[in-house]
């Protein structure tokens, strides 16, 4: 579903991924991990075509669907009206599907997106972004800035919608125990490179995992 290889996005002088290689398959859910400032949202803004690589290539087989850093609503719109907006490329005005999803987002469909709390716009933006069916859903810190229990809800939707679906997910997330609990292989990306790949069952267990990104802990 998903190639990278050798990928080098420059920003002028700076190099901001350096040889950057990975892939996604079919229905396979895919974490890529790592500090802040590693080049986590520049791979996933040059698989969106947001920015242009300086080498490397990327394959992408059918529709790849973006949900933001910080989630980017249309506050002054609607929950309707940023959904449909989801659904422009595609023709599709069908909502009742993401409201089956997110059931708290039905009696909100006529709220401006801007007053709701960060997990209902969370939820607002991937439901925008699965109103282009994609087979690819790239979403770029899933957790930032929300509670436990609302990022566990989210996590759940996820990972119910991919079986179902059989739709690949790519999760960008600095939050290692969560993207690693919730996908199958993983990534790390550290200053522009990635330096440790595998199951996620086996990076759970990685010392320099642990060390770096999980506090020195590990979830049996």
């Amino acid at each position: 579903m998903l190639t990278v290889r050798g990928l080098v996005v420059r920003y002028r002088d700076a190099t901001a991924l350096d040889g950057v290689s990975l892939r996604a398959d079919r229905g396979e859910k895919v974490a890529l991990i790592g500090p802040n400032g590693a080049g986590k949202t520049t791979l996933v803004n040059t698989l969106s075509g947001i920015l242009r690589p300086a080498a490397g290539e990327v394959r992408i087989e059918g529709r790849l669907a973006h949900v933001p850093e910080g989630r980017q609503v249309f506050g002054t719109l609607s929950v309707e009206d940023n959904l449909l907006l989801g659904g422009w490329r595609s023709h599709r005005r069908d909502v009742a599907p993401i409201y089956a999803l997110f059931p708290a987002l039905g009696p909100l469909r006529r709220r401006r997106a801007g007053t709701l709390s960060g997990g209902e716009q969370q939820m607002v933006a991937i439901g925008r972004a699965l109103m282009a069916d994609p087979e690819l859903l790239a979403i770029d810190e899933l957790s930032l800035g929300l509670a436990p229990l609302v990022v566990q809800e989210l996590a759940d939707h996820l990972a119910r919608l991919s079986a179902e679906r059989g739709m690949t997910l790519l999760l960008i997330e600095q939050n290692a125990r969560l993207a690693l609990d919730l996908c199958d292989r993983a990534y790390v990306l550290e200053t522009g490179r990635i330096t440790i790949e595998g199951p996620c069952r086996e990076l759970r267990h990685d010392p320099a995992v642990r060390h770096a990104y999980l506090g020195g802990a590990v979830r049996a």
